[in-house]
């Protein structure tokens, strides 16, 4: 029997997909992101990431990595695929890296789009959303796991799932297993902290039943979505 979340996960996946083949970049119309609880970066557009942990704190960063996986999933997800996994419609973001020059190639895209023969295949974000959401996108996009480091620990997070699902084990312990699990998976992009599975779930995990049933929800979704 097909679990229920595994489902409604499959539907979201080929309703996407759908969507991605049926229409270009150039038909997507920009979506509003809530930046609010950001920190203000001013009208003068910046070079690099001020989001990430190292500049901004891990509350900033983690707020901007949420953020930015709404605006993502709001904007970018038909054309550049859920999670930023592409399926060749679009160029594949988790490869662009997090450094300067990487900054530099996302945020004049996102500012001023792409128009390839005539024919706009993407387009111009920058005055609509702002930077704040330029670069919480970049946030999350740069955040996104290397599938192999991913694989290395799948199956342990597929117990942890199970244990989480049947409502044994001990949470606190759980938790602590998560937290070394993410620790230790890589991104593609070569940013010092993944947004994973992993991490999703343990930031969930506060003692409580609902705690429990989301972060278990959290590694079903996140570890389909990486296959």
């Amino acid at each position: 029997m097909t679990n229920p979340i595994t489902k409604r996960l499959m539907t979201t996946l080929a309703a996407t997909m759908a969507a991605g083949m049926a229409l270009a970049h150039g038909d997507v119309a920009p979506q509003p992101v809530d930046t609010a609880g950001l920190p203000e970066l001013g009208d003068e557009w910046l070079t690099e990431n001020p989001y990430r942990a190292e500049a901004a704190g891990e509350e900033a960063w983690a707020k901007a990595v949420k953020i930015g996986a709404s605006g993502y999933n709001q904007n970018c997800a038909r054309c550049h695929g859920l999670e930023v996994i592409s399926g060749g419609l679009a160029p594949d973001l988790r490869f662009l890296e997090a450094e300067e020059f990487g900054d530099e190639w996302f945020v004049e895209r996102f500012r001023t789009g792409y128009t390839q023969n005539g024919v706009t295949k993407m387009p111009a974000f920058g005055e609509l959303l702002g930077q704040e959401a330029a670069w919480a996108i970049r946030t999350y996009v740069e955040t996104r796991p290397d599938d192999d480091s991913l694989a290395e620990v799948s199956d342990e997070l597929k117990q942890i799932r199970d244990t989480l699902a049947s409502g044994d084990g001990d949470a606190e312990a759980l938790k602590a297993r998560l937290d070394e699990i993410a620790g230790g998976i890589a991104t593609v992009s070569g940013a010092p902290i993944a947004d994973s599975a992993a991490s999703r779930a343990a930031a969930l995990l506060d003692g409580t039943p609902e705690g429990t049933r989301h972060a278990a929800e959290a590694l079903t979704i996140g570890l389909s979505a990486a296959h």
